[in-house]
């Protein structure tokens, strides 16, 4: 069976493939001089653009987010655990309320 390795690259040189594709080089033109598939060169601009430099390619598959990005995410976890802890004590109580009903008949 054939491995493909995939090839990782640092923050900066991806930070210099990006600079080049906005001063003028095309996407394509870096695809072919550099071997990298458009679509990679194509995803790490839309991150740029979107993020900017500071926020751009943290490494590793890890999202980058600001403070207060974090803290949201963490206040929406909570929230959603205390749904789910809310429904399920509303769950025991209506089963519990039937058992209650049916000894006292």
């Amino acid at each position: 069976m054939h491995m493909v390795h995939r090839r990782k690259f640092d923050k900066q040189f991806k930070l210099e493939v990006v600079q080049r594709s906005l001063g003028g080089i095309t996407v394509k033109e870096l695809s072919e001089e550099l071997g990298i598939h458009v679509g990679v060169i194509s995803r790490w601009r839309k991150e740029f653009l979107d993020s900017g430099e500071d926020l751009s390619f943290p490494g590793h598959g890890v999202e980058a987010m600001t403070e207060e990005q974090k803290k949201i995410r963490h206040l929406e976890k909570q929230l959603a655990d205390a749904k789910l802890e809310t429904a399920i004590l509303k769950k025991a109580i209506r089963i519990f309320s039937k058992s209650d009903t049916s000894s006292t008949k």
